[in-house]
């Protein structure tokens, strides 16, 4: 039985590392990244109400007591 030649394996396998790298780098670098996120600023509006002033609890129907 012939035996299996390995010297060209380490060759192969590097080469595919390196090309399956670069070509993630190619399709990564299309993307266009913000380099620094600026947060939203959230509009507050102003309550004219009371009950709005106030923090009220919300029952949900299944929190509520049997009866």
């Amino acid at each position: 039985m012939p035996q299996l030649d390995t010297s060209t394996w380490l060759i192969t396998i590097l080469s595919m590392i390196i090309t399956l790298f670069l070509m993630f780098q190619l399709k990564v670098s299309k993307y266009y990244f913000p380099e620094i996120p600026e947060p939203k600023l959230a509009i507050t509006s102003k309550s004219t109400t009371p009950w709005e002033k106030k923090w009220t609890k919300i029952y949900f129907p299944l929190s509520l007591p049997l009866q």
